[in-house]
């Protein structure tokens, strides 16, 4: 009722949106965690980086700071959050901002970064108080939506009337034969608006790295112990399985700070399993990588795997070109006035 109630009080301009000369893409979702939105963010950034000078924007979830912070490659994930860090180690080039407060960082970046042209906004779509150009929500392919529930019961965060509001729906870690049924059912469940597009994705196992530049290799087959901490872990794991031999899995909360005890853990474990190798997740080797509590037994096991998001039916151009489109103004839906009572939505 008080997510309905606050909804409606921006619906009715009551609460204020601020709109900005710098377009603005949000990546978002309705539930807590493990949808997929910082993979969606980096496709979206590499592609639009060869025309736009881009800004990333985020709260910097569970960093030990406040206010306005601008990421560099040296900053610590628990100043600036490990998904901002992820992002600035994986594009140097671009800007990456944290800040709670959306419209003061934004306003800060126009005033002192005029060069940027594009910000994309990540986990935004609840914060209303930005009014984005497009709306792109990230719906998990494993949880369906529909069969959700409000936490503590579920891990819904938002009202699914809210939804409307949204320009492109991405469905992540669909399977990779997901069949044209299964996809009607989601398009039926998300086509609110007339609109709305959707489109599906799944994640394409890449190659292990050694965290730090071990001489020991990984091949397929290879024991693993499997370490995460990740929002929904159960897709990492079970797409691991598919190519190694894992003899462990442990699993740590999402955004997860690695304490003394958990690194002896890690450490009984491999005492355990001599042979096997250690698999992270990139956002856990973001928080590992300049620890000095991580002894040499560790490290030179310690491999990662980073995250490939590819489209099904080959959609990625259509995406990509609708979304050029829509910033160079051609669409722009962030001006169309959706829900309500309005006569396209009737």
């Amino acid at each position: 009722m008080v997510i309905a109630i606050r909804h409606w009080l921006f619906d009715i301009n009551f609460l204020k949106s601020e709109k900005f000369k710098t377009p603005i893409i949000c990546v978002g979702n309705i539930t807590v965690g493990g949808t997929g939105k910082t993979p969606t963010a980096e496709m979206i950034i590499d592609t639009m980086r060869p025309i736009y000078k881009v800004a990333l924007l985020s709260r910097g979830y569970g960093r030990r700071t406040k206010g306005y912070r601008e990421v560099t490659l040296d900053s610590s994930y628990r100043d600036v959050g490990d998904e901002p860090l992820q992002i600035k180690l994986k594009f140097p080039e671009i800007l990456v901002v944290v800040c709670e407060k959306r419209v003061e960082a934004i306003r800060r970046i126009e005033a002192e970064h005029p060069e940027i042209n594009l910000i994309v906004m990540d986990d935004g779509f609840q914060h209303r108080h930005v009014d984005p150009r497009i709306n792109v929500v990230v719906l998990d392919y494993t949880r369906p939506f529909l069969e959700d529930d409000f936490l503590p019961a579920g891990s819904l965060r938002d009202n699914l009337s809210s939804l409307y509001r949204a320009h492109y729906f991405i469905v992540t870690k669909c399977p990779k034969d997901m069949q044209p049924l299964d996809q009607r059912m989601w398009r039926k469940d998300l086509q609110l608006v007339a609109y709305q597009k959707i489109y599906f994705t799944r994640v394409v196992p890449t190659v292990a790295v050694s965290l730090f530049n071990t001489p020991n290799s990984l091949k397929q087959g290879d024991k693993v112990i499997v370490m995460s901490g990740i929002g929904n872990p159960k897709p990492f794991v079970k797409g691991v399985r598919k190519y190694y031999d894992v003899v462990e899995n442990l699993v740590y909360p999402d955004h997860h700070v690695y304490t003394v005890e958990d690194i002896e853990n890690i450490v009984s474990c491999i005492k355990k399993h001599p042979d096997a190798m250690l698999l992270t997740t990139e956002k856990d080797a973001v928080k590992l990588r300049r620890s000095r509590r991580v002894p040499d037994l560790i490290r030179e096991r310690l491999f990662y795997q980073p995250v490939k998001v590819e489209f099904l039916e080959g959609s990625d151009e259509d995406f990509f070109e609708t979304l050029k489109n829509d910033l160079l103004g051609k669409v722009h839906l962030g001006d169309l006035t959706i829900g309500g009572n309005k006569e396209n939505n009737k």
